[in-house]
């Protein structure tokens, strides 16, 4: 098995070193004391049977209770040590993936539904904790505590080291090689099936509103119903070959304890070892195997991390096609935004999108661009924004090509409202710091009175403080809206991008909403592009500019 992506994924997370060390050492002495505990009392059940005097005694009773308190210890520090090293890189590889995943959306994320991203950042970057705490730690303490069996057993009579040893390498060995050799195909389809679980409940909640007005919930449910049952599956085959190994690993215990017996018995016949030792060496032996007992699910954590790591990498090796020049150019006023002679397509897609569009955009003036649904009117806004080049043409600022300033500084200059706003499961107060994190309460109240929404947030018991469930969903429509805009204006943008802004209201709402938006972005002096499939007053407007066959008309 190639175990580049999981040395990849280390570089990335850069888990502690000396963190890593006391724990792997923690795991060895907790092993050893419940080894030593096991040792000890047999030696000390089989002792007390004779019935010498009580002090002879004394020396084992004290080592069962070191051992018995010491085990404790030893384990719930390891736990602890380790686990904080766990969480410490995941920590660090969550931090470095979203930032590497963050300058490949939108245009170098192509193939990739939004479920699946989900489970990549997600589930997958989760997986990658199992490397430590399933795999590496099990298979450091089974080489560190096994090793220290043995060599007890040996001190006391090496035959039966000789067979402790035969039978934590066949533990150890071949148990976990045939533990891999049956969950390699069940690690390889349980990460794409979670990714496709999570694509078509993604899908199913995003669009339940359409589903159940059309009558098709039940075929969403169907849908999910199978990627669950097929994700179920593997996952059973990964349950039932785990408990295979359970049970192999309790055959092999079993039996290794009678090869100990009968390899030491001879000696205690011969006077060559006192028949008390015997007990000890078997309880030692069925202790032993506490070390290699995890080592099937490490084989089984590691094929399956293996495919999570995968996963991740192929999302944050990629390579940006937007990145900021060498050299960038220094920072412009943000007067004119324009288009020229822009041909644009999306990759796999012969069909140009945008094919010589040229449009010209001012601060404090308000221009509508025009055309139907699907004509590449969201292109430019990306455009814009620098999220995506043109494959010809020029987007310029100030007559400045976008690819040669810093994309921090183009996206400092516009701002973009889409329609579907996105909000946050927090306060409105930091859902609005987001545009500007500086920003006291004066400010945000002045960017709510701009967008027409500060009557409404007062009246709210909480005001400011008043929580924002996940997608918004305790609000309507319109405050979304006005919420996103105040947003975008927090951020004093020279040119604020309303991407179909009334989508989704009611035509009620969406009459009452647009003149407000408008009217706030024109109080601040910011120039706007107004992006609708539909006609709009013109006396809201300065330009109307239509957007056909991938060419802009007046």
């Amino acid at each position: 098995m190639s175990t580049h992506e999981l040395r990849r994924i280390a570089e990335v997370a850069r888990p502690p070193r000396l963190w890593l060390t006391a724990s792997f050492l923690l795991g060895i002495l907790a092993v050893g004391a419940g080894i030593g505990l096991m040792a000890t009392s047999g030696y000390l059940i089989s002792r007390a049977a004779l019935q010498p005097p009580i002090l002879t005694l004394s020396v084992a009773i004290v080592g069962v209770r070191f051992f018995g308190v010491s085990r404790g210890v030893f384990r719930y520090l390891e736990r602890l040590v380790s686990h904080d090293a766990t969480l410490r890189a995941l920590v660090r590889l969550r931090v470095a993936v979203y930032a590497r995943l963050e300058p490949l959306v939108p245009a170098d994320v192509a193939g990739l539904r939004a479920g699946d991203l989900l489970q990549r950042f997600v589930a997958d970057v989760d997986a990658q904790q199992n490397l430590v705490l399933r795999v590496a730690m099990p298979i450091a303490v089974a080489l560190g505590a096994g090793t220290l069996a043995v060599f007890i057993a040996a001190i006391a009579l090496p035959v039966a080291g000789i067979a402790l040893a035969g039978g934590l390498c066949i533990a150890g060995i071949a148990v976990p090689l045939l533990a891999r050799a049956l969950v390699t195909r069940a690690a390889q389809t349980e990460a794409p099936q979670r990714a496709e679980l999570g694509n078509v409940l993604v899908d199913a909640l995003e669009a339940a509103p359409e589903l159940v007005a059309f009558g098709r919930a039940d075929d969403a449910v169907g849908q999910v119903r199978a990627a669950d049952g097929a994700l179920a599956r593997s996952r059973t085959r990964m349950a039932l070959t785990a408990a295979s190994g359970e049970g192999l690993m309790t055959a092999l215990t079993l039996l290794t304890a009678v090869a100990v017996i009968a390899a030491t018995a001879p000696a205690v016949h011969d006077g060559r070892l006192a028949g008390v030792d015997l007990a000890m060496l078997a309880l030692l032996s069925l202790a032993a195997f506490e070390a290699v007992r995890p080592l099937p699910g490490a084989v089984e954590q590691l094929a399956a991390s293996r495919v999570s790591a995968a996963r991740v990498l192929d999302v944050v090796e990629r390579v940006p096609s937007i990145a900021d020049p060498a050299v960038p150019h220094a920072p412009v006023a943000g007067d004119v935004f324009a288009l020229r002679d822009v041909r644009f397509r999306y990759p796999g897609d012969d069909r140009w999108v945008l094919d010589g569009a040229t449009l010209e955009l001012v601060p404090g003036r308000v221009t509508a661009l025009v055309g139907p649904s699907g004509s590449g009117k969201s292109t430019i806004a990306q455009l814009l924004l620098r999220l995506r080049d043109p494959e010809e043409g020029t987007v310029t600022i100030d007559g400045v090509d976008v690819r040669t300033l810093c994309q921090a500084d183009v996206r400092g200059l516009a701002a973009l409202a889409g329609q579907d706003a996105h909000l946050f499961p927090t306060s409105i107060r930091e859902n609005l710091r987001i545009g500007d994190p500086t920003a006291d309460d004066d400010r945000l109240v002045e960017a709510l009175a701009l967008a027409r929404a500060d009557a409404w947030v007062a009246s709210l018991p909480d005001g400011l403080d008043t929580a924002v469930t996940e997608e918004g969903g305790n609000i309507s429509g319109g405050q979304r809206q006005r919420l996103a805009l105040a947003r975008a204006l927090l951020a004093r943008p020279r040119l604020l991008i309303l991407d179909e802004p009334t989508a989704h209201l009611d035509p009620e709402t969406a009459a009452a909403l647009l003149p407000d938006l408008l009217a706030a972005a024109r109080a601040q002096g910011v120039g706007v592009l107004l992006i609708t499939h539909e006609r709009v007053d013109v006396a809201l407007i300065d330009a109307t500019a239509m957007l056909v066959d991938g060419r802009i008309t007046r």
